[in-house]
């Protein structure tokens, strides 16, 4: 492409293009959606490796506040978190939500990376209810995800 002035550029091919995800990572979100082995996963790009992999996962019987307490408070994530919740007809539901966590205390780099990268790799967890993008605990409280749910 030529700029005005004579300037030539070459375009780069988009971020999202080179990161890949990691099989476990996919695996470990199918464990979590049919065996509920795991209340949630916290997912981070490993940019030697260029993918999406795990790294961490919690308990069935781990709360919201520890998933929340798995969150870095200066580095963005990915997440899935299998919220259980009943039902105004008393029904037992579940509903996994897609977090992408992205504090204001991150990095600018690691911001942009993970917001180029995000639709592939949410693309490949296939049975996602809801997505939410938080940058503070105050966009991802357990009333958030009642009112999605609902």
């Amino acid at each position: 492409m030529t700029l005005p002035f004579g300037i030539n550029t070459v375009l780069q091919p988009n971020a999202s293009s080179g990161m890949g995800v990691a099989d476990h990572s996919k695996s470990t979100f199918q464990v979590l959606q049919r065996k509920k082995v795991h209340r949630y996963v916290v997912f981070k790009i490993d940019e030697k490796k260029k993918e999406v992999v795990v790294e961490k996962t919690g308990a069935p019987g781990e709360s919201f506040d520890d998933f929340t307490a798995a969150l870095p408070e200066n580095d963005c994530r990915y997440a899935v978190y299998d919220f259980d919740f009943v039902t105004e007809d008393d029904c037992q539901k579940s509903k996994i939500f897609f977090i992408s966590w992205s504090p204001a205390a991150a990095r600018i780099r690691a911001k942009m990376l993970y917001a180029t990268s995000k639709d592939r790799f949410r693309r490949e967890l296939d049975g996602i209810h809801y997505e939410i993008q938080a940058t503070d605990l105050t966009e991802l409280d357990l009333e958030v995800l009642r009112d999605r749910s609902s």
